[in-house]
């Protein structure tokens, strides 16, 4: 069953796929690959085992596309980079759509840190094709953006790897965040602090402007 047809909209197929895949990213974010079990993930999203194998086939499936959702919500915060041509703008809503990401998506960026960690063994052949591809198209464009003059002239790499880590961080790591935060959620006032300073400090890092002065 190839990906297409599994995440299908508008079907019994989509909401049982949809509860599988939130059920076993929560799985393998607190287990890991290896430690997450198909029982596990069908108890958490109250369907049988036939169920995930039969949309699925395997666990390393079922892992594999927890993955590539992730990065697929993480392309759709990105959009912004391609279809708004100012950097100030573009730049703040790629960092604000990530955060917003990292607070109401946590266990799925967590998936990411932790393949990555272990040299990506089941997401190599992905990464070195889909991410290495998207990070080439973006990076273009900062290239671009330099040569107008409305980028500071540095490793275009640098600033998405700021940007990612700086908003990954925040779901990653949210249980140091929290304790010290006096043990308390972050709360809408505090959530609104964070992306503006986040993106004040990355903006004015990276020399952002709206206008052209390359001469």
């Amino acid at each position: 069953m190839n990906r297409n047809s599994i995440l299908r909209p508008d079907t019994v197929r989509s909401r049982n796929t949809t509860a599988i895949l939130d059920a076993a990213e929560l799985e393998f974010a607190e287990y890991g690959f290896k430690g997450a079990t198909i029982a596990s993930i069908a108890k958490r999203s109250k369907l049988p085992p036939a169920n995930i194998h039969y949309y699925f086939g395997s666990k390393e499936l079922l892992y594999q596309t927890c993955v590539e959702r992730i990065f697929d919500i993480w392309k759709v915060a990105a959009e912004a980079l391609d279809e708004i041509d100012d950097p100030v703008v573009a730049l703040s809503l790629y960092i604000t759509r990530k955060l917003d990401i990292s607070r109401e998506r946590p266990s799925g960026s967590k998936i990411w840190a932790n393949e990555i960690i272990q040299g990506a063994p089941t997401m190599h052949a992905f990464l070195a094709k889909d991410l290495y591809d998207w990070t080439d198209s973006r990076t273009a464009l900062f290239r671009k953006w330099q040569s107008e003059g409305r980028l500071k002239p540095v490793n275009p790499n640098t600033i998405l790897y700021m940007i990612w880590a700086t908003t990954q961080h925040y779901a990653d790591f949210y249980h140091q965040i929290r304790v010290l935060n006096d043990g308390k959620e972050l709360d809408e006032a505090q959530w609104e602090e964070i992306k503006s300073d986040v993106c004040s400090i990355i903006l004015a890092g990276v020399g952002a402007k709206s206008d052209f002065s390359a001469k």
